[in-house]
């Protein structure tokens, strides 16, 4: 090889060595702006913070998570796929979002796990149990090494060397009243209640309503199997599980709430009970076993897989309710395939006795149970918005019956509405210009609803 030629392979080796050497510095430069950014903000709430003279870890963290974190390459990289999902904007929201997460077993541990995988900026780690070797089969990040470790604890370590850019606050700490205020302040964005014990879980509940906050709670995953059959519904409409209905009975009875927050749980019966209690000796109590008073002593059994969905099922909504990315959850409507026949020929002969044939209806069994289940939810037009409508309305269709919106148009899928009788004759008597004067919030609603359906059928 040529003197000339060596010196030219040594020119380009050099040109690409700082090219790459350039792109190394601009990488840490960044991330060490951000970093220091957030120092320099931190300083300030340090000097600001007036008679006690420190800054709490709320104002050090809210500035923090105030700032751009995708800015940093290496963040924005790492949340790649979730940016081109939702959208820079829609993934800056997520990134600045705070979030509360009780209870780290094996539903919160994985709730917690995908939201930091999300990109959330600020994670607060509730829970005052340790890892156990037990606890290995369905928690997200614990392994053999953390037994005994506290699970707020272990998570935290896990999770810093996943993202380490959040901003996280592990506290090993039972919730109850003495500690409400400060968990639940900061203004979180949303709270996720993976609490497993009913006192404790009815009491931050009825906290988070009385406040205001976005709570979304979890139900019972012991003893179930089914992935298919797990839900997000308002907690007055989830069925067939023990723990709603008791949490249900006691925010009713000690604090007046009837609902009003989704909740995830599994429309399958459990499939096994409480193990008994088996201690070495007879004279021994069950209670001496009890870590904190008042919390179960018996084990229910858990295949380890569902806990895993129910956390996962939670951190995809929350993600999706932070981005404002709007999702449609599959309603909760207890009517089987003859119930849906019934109201196929109620129409059928609704349009013979109005207009003298049924040769407009031009729907069948199928696209029926698409409108009375995704677009009605199972229950009248006319009760979409009303707060008090329970599982009760969906026992039977004995009063709905399916009928055209627009007279002038055939009965297609985007064109038929579900109503009680009553309110289906009254229909049947208005314009629908009427309608728009005189309820301009049920006609938009109405039509928003039809809309949907020439989406999902591209019509």
């Amino acid at each position: 090889m040529s003197d000339r030629s060596k010196q030219w392979q040594l020119i380009v080796a050099s040109a690409v060595f700082g090219s790459l050497s350039t792109v190394a510095l601009l990488k840490l430069f960044n991330r060490y702006h951000v970093k220091q950014h957030g120092k320099s903000m931190s300083t300030r709430g340090l000097t600001e913070d007036g008679a006690n003279g420190k800054a709490s870890y709320e104002d050090l963290t809210r500035n923090f998570v105030g700032s751009d974190l995708l800015a940093d390459e290496i963040v924005s990289e790492q949340l790649t796929r979730n940016i081109q999902f939702f959208g820079l904007e829609s993934q800056r929201k997520v990134t600045q979002s705070f979030v509360v997460i009780i209870g780290l077993g094996g539903v919160g541990s994985h709730a917690a796990s995908m939201l930091l995988r999300s990109g959330v900026g600020r994670l607060l780690l509730v829970d005052f149990d340790q890892v156990s070797l037990s606890s290995l089969n369905r928690h997200a990040v614990a392994t053999r090494e953390d037994v005994g470790i506290p699970k707020a604890l272990c998570l935290k370590k896990h999770f810093s060397s996943i993202y380490p850019e959040c901003q996280i606050e592990a506290r090993v700490q039972l919730y109850d009243s003495s500690s409400e205020e400060e968990i639940l302040s900061g203004n979180p964005d949303f709270v996720l209640d993976c609490i497993d014990n009913i006192d404790t879980k009815v009491a931050l509940l009825a906290a988070c309503v009385r406040k205001g906050l976005k709570v979304l709670s979890a139900m019972g995953a012991g003893a179930r199997a089914d992935p298919t059959r797990i839900r997000i519904a308002d907690l007055r409409e989830s069925t067939n599980d023990p723990l709603s209905r008791a949490v249900r009975y006691r925010l009713r009875k000690d604090y007046g709430i009837d609902g009003g927050f989704p909740v995830v749980f599994s429309l399958e019966k459990p499939k096994a009970k409480l193990l008994p209690f088996q201690t070495s000796k007879e004279e021994e109590n069950p209670l001496d076993y009890q870590i904190v008073p008042g919390f179960r002593v018996r084990i229910i059994p858990v295949l380890g897989t569902i806990p895993a969905i129910f956390g996962q099922v939670m951190a995809t909504y929350v993600a999706t309710q932070l981005a404002e990315f709007p999702i449609q959850t599959e309603p909760v409507v207890n009517l089987d395939l003859d119930h849906y026949r019934i109201l196929h020929q109620r129409l059928i002969e609704h349009e013979e006795i109005l207009y003298g044939s049924a040769d407009q209806v031009l729907v069948d069994i199928e696209e029926i149970v698409y409108i009375v289940k995704e677009l009605w939810h199972g229950r009248s037009a006319r009760d979409q918005n009303q707060k008090d409508v329970g599982r009760k309305m969906w026992r039977s269709v004995n009063e709905l019956m399916l009928v055209r919106w627009d007279k002038s148009k055939s009965a297609t899928v985007s064109n038929l509405i579900l109503l009680k009788f009553t309110e289906a004759d009254a229909h049947e008597s208005t314009a629908l210009d009427h309608i728009m004067e005189e309820e301009p919030e049920f006609y938009t609603m109405v039509i928003r609803v039809l809309n949907r359906a020439e989406i999902d059928f591209t019509l």
